[in-house]
């Protein structure tokens, strides 16, 4: 909060690999923290609006840089207290050190247009302004990736940052930001405030002095979002979740839609909003694809996502796995036929590990085929 640490009260951030293993214990900002922070960034806004576009370029590319450096080091974090495998969290915070780079140069073609005008001898500038102070909220789910698609471009073009993460997810946040402020962000241009969304979410819709808000999650908190940002006619950008289809024609070679299918359904333990959460599978490939599909499943292992092998990590915390062990139950009741899986695992560490699941003959109103 306005260039400075701010301790607070302390919340265990917990393995789901691993239960036992603590990565850290991290503040918790309560409503005054994230009201002073809404204030730094409002102060710093003036400075940073104006800043050149070479400190802009050169703040991104030196954090990009050090991501890129520390990939290893910063998956390894992402996966212990996420769940996605080791591949997947150095693959996650690469994907972020190149959105930072991106942005890095974006920041030196800072663009606008000069037209003709219909009236003789007169000519039109549009230039682009920042637009104040921009409220993040962002999900678990890729704890690096996110912010780094949010954070990135707000800054690039001028704005400053109030900045809340999900709960379960605080040492990548931590990690990022404490890299952009040692890249030289000056005092109050990004500000942190991690804990609760009933807490530090609502104080952020509720402030007049927050201008724009992003924010990625679920459908229920995205329309609080949209409603209170109406109330204060702020801009705001949500991405929410969805029940993808994933569509097998008769013609489909065997082998690729497979693995397109499991892949795209079950990797990240199927924790994404594009996961293929629905798989429509046309009459004459249809039992081929499920035998497939359940070889294919067969063969994933289930374990501590910084194993070695491992395909496929833990859930995220116990009220995820709860939830994913009631939809399955509920596709039971409803009629689905359950062709595999579904069965909570034991492994060698105490986690929160399930068999990927795989049902057949869904229809469009049963809640498994329309509820993410």
């Amino acid at each position: 909060i306005d260039g400075e640490w701010v301790g607070g009260e302390g919340v265990p951030n917990i393995n789901p690999s691993n239960t036992d293993d603590v990565v850290g214990q991290y503040a918790r900002a309560t409503a005054d923290d994230t009201r002073r922070a809404i204030a730094a960034a409002k102060a710093a806004f003036a400075g940073w609006s104006q800043s050149g576009i070479q400190q802009r370029h050169d703040i991104l590319k030196a954090a990009s840089d050090e991501i890129l450096k520390r990939k290893e080091e910063l998956g390894r974090l992402l996966s212990r207290e996420e769940g996605k495998t080791l591949p997947e969290g150095i693959g996650e915070v690469t994907r972020a050190a190149q959105i930072f780079d991106f942005f890095a140069g974006e920041a030196l073609r800072l663009a606008g247009e000069t037209l003709p005008s219909v009236r003789p001898g007169i000519g039109v500038e549009v230039t682009r302004e920042p637009i104040g102070v921009v409220g993040i909220i962002t999900p678990w789910n890729f704890p690096i990736a996110i912010p780094a698609w949010k954070i990135a471009p707000a800054l690039c073009y001028g704005n400053t940052i109030v900045f809340k993460p999900a709960d379960l997810v605080p040492g990548s946040s931590w990690a990022i930001v404490d890299i952009l402020v040692r890249a030289g962000l000056p005092k109050g241009v990004l500000n942190l405030v991690m804990g609760k969304g009933s807490v530090v979410g609502q104080t952020i819709l509720d402030s007049p002095d927050i201008n724009a808000i992003t924010f990625t999650g679920s459908v229920g908190t995205g329309k609080r979002v949209a409603e209170a940002s109406i109330a204060h006619m702020r801009k705001f950008q949500l991405e929410m979740g969805g029940k993808n289809p994933l569509v097998v024609l008769d013609d489909a070679d065997l082998k690729t839609a497979v693995e397109v299918a499991v892949n795209g359904a079950y990797f990240s333990t199927g924790q994404r909003c594009t996961a293929s959460s629905r798989l429509i599978v046309t009459e004459g490939i249809h039992d081929k694809f499920v035998d497939a599909v359940v070889e294919r499943l067969k063969g994933l292992v289930v374990d501590d996502a910084l194993k070695a092998g491992t395909h496929i990590g833990p859930v995220v915390d116990p009220s995820q796995l709860k939830q994913d062990e009631d939809y399955i139950e509920i596709a039971k009741k409803e009629g689905g036929k359950l062709a595999w899986g579904g069965e909570r695992l034991n492994r060698e560490t105490p986690g929160f590990y399930l068999q990927p699941a795989l049902f057949t003959e869904a229809t469009n109103a049963m809640r498994i085929s329309r509820e993410e």
